[in-house]
């Protein structure tokens, strides 16, 4: 079957032109100008692009005996969907102690086969031994998993060698290492003097886990990567002192890739002040929100190419009987938020509309970017023939509020709640399907593919 966009603007991470965009099956087959087809969608004033990548989310994630995060691969990807995003990259969760890597990647290829849209993994080290390297370069080079998740800090925290010998291992085998970045020791001292203080507030939270934790981190994990002479990609970066550190390296020639979420840009640390804690916990995240001037940092980055990607970190729990165990005392509290389903929106109503990023920054950092660095482009994140037509269409005249009550997720809150956006999501296709319309889902369950990824493509 052949659809055909219409009269729309094209735009990719490195062009803008007025033309058609036809589809025929799951492919894209054709730009240019075009009459006929099955299906023809008038897009006139509206933007054609790549469907969005979210190269950070955890559906379904376990954080606890006690928590599990609200959204599953069903729910939470009608919400990425419905929100222009068609791929997804999950960050699998820790195993039992003592778990090889197959553990949690056996586990979540059952979890993820009811996605409405297609998806990948991250897979996650919580030791190091000769073992699990060797189950790494397996993995790295035959099962399509070409990234992996270590932590700085939590219960399986790397320490230096650990992170040595990773990226050693990454360097033969052409994955690549994510790492989460705050430093341990400090954090957990900071927590510990801050329930000695009685300081159990969630507005005394974010100085537990203060800027300099994180930057420490990453110039930790910068060093490392420079020693060993391969690329690092550094999640949720927040910090405007880690952007500093990243940024210079990026200067002297080191290849490192940072991701920024949403939140981030949008949202600061007064916002654990509100309502005496009622509120404020539902935005405990590690690392927390910061200050407006980390923000402009972040945005100026996204601009200049130094922050190459914005995810969302997707990972709620239910206000009503998980986050609000953490008014009290914040430690009681899981960590994580929604934001699937707004990134998109936020990003181009906050970004594009504003002048802060121009259009193929945009299309870059929310699409393109992620498909480069983590192995999927062209197939995802262009808009080249004979790719995938992985397609959002942006109607720019739009003006919708943000709303738990309009949301897809089943998380009872919205972080961005009450929030107006300049544009909305006309339409979204994955493969050729379309799977949302105007904020209605038209997918259907188990659609979704495993995206057998290749080695990156890097940006540099």
């Amino acid at each position: 079957m052949k659809k055909l966009l219409k009269n729309g603007t094209i735009v990719t991470g490195d062009k803008v032109v007025q033309a058609d965009l036809l589809i025929e099956d799951e492919k894209i087959v054709g730009i240019g100008n075009y009459d006929e087809a099955d299906e023809i969608y008038d897009v006139k004033g509206m933007y054609v692009m790549p469907g969005g990548i979210d190269p950070h989310t955890h559906m379904e994630l376990q954080q606890s005996p006690l928590y599990r995060s609200a959204d599953d691969f069903y729910t939470g990807t009608v919400a990425a969907a419905v929100g222009g995003t068609t791929t997804i990259l999950d960050h699998i969760a820790f195993g039992p102690e003592g778990a090889n890597l197959h553990y949690s990647i056996d586990i979540y290829r059952q979890l993820a086969k009811k996605s409405v849209v297609d998806y990948g993994f991250h897979g996650v080290i919580q030791y190091v031994d000769d073992d699990i390297l060797k189950e790494l370069d397996e993995i790295v080079r035959n099962e399509g998993i070409t990234s992996f998740k270590a932590y700085s800090t939590y219960g399986y925290a790397m320490t230096d060698i650990d992170f040595y010998r990773i990226l050693k291992q990454m360097k033969s085998s052409g994955g690549l290492l994510t790492i989460h970045c705050e430093n341990d020791l400090i954090t957990k001292h900071l927590i510990e003097k801050a329930m000695e203080a009685g300081h159990t507030d969630v507005k005394y939270f974010p100085a537990t886990r203060p800027n300099e934790a994180e930057a420490e981190s990453v110039d930790t994990l910068l060093n490392l990567s420079k020693l060993v002479d391969v690329p690092v990609y550094i999640v949720h970066t927040s910090a405007g002192e880690s952007v500093e550190r990243i940024k210079l390296s990026k200067e002297m020639g080191q290849e490192v890739y940072s991701e920024t979420c949403t939140q981030y840009l949008m949202l600061t640390d007064d916002v654990y002040s509100k309502d005496g804690a009622k509120e404020g916990v539902k935005y405990l995240m590690q690392p927390p929100l910061r200050k407006k001037k980390d923000q402009d940092v972040l945005w100026k980055a996204l601009k200049d190419g130094d922050v190459a990607t914005v995810g969302t970190d997707h990972c709620p729990f239910i206000y009503a009987t998980e986050k609000s165990k953490g008014i009290e005392n914040f430690t009681n509290s899981p960590g994580g938020a929604p934001g699937v389903e707004e990134r998109i929106k936020i990003l181009f109503s906050e970004g594009v509309q504003k002048d802060k990023i121009d259009l193929n920054t945009f299309v870059n950092v929310v699409s393109t970017n992620s498909a480069k660095i983590f192995g999927m482009y062209p197939e995802k994140g262009s808009l080249e023939i004979g790719t995938d037509a992985d397609i959002m269409v942006i109607d720019p005249s739009k003006n919708e509020k943000i709303s738990v009550d309009t949301q897809h997720s089943v998380c009872d809150y919205n972080t961005y709640e009450g929030l107006e956006v300049n544009c909305g999501i006309h339409l979204v296709f994955s493969r050729g399907t379309l799977v949302a319309q105007d904020g209605e889902f038209k997918g259907t369950r188990e659609y979704g593919k495993f995206i057998h990824r290749k080695n990156s493509k890097l940006l540099n």
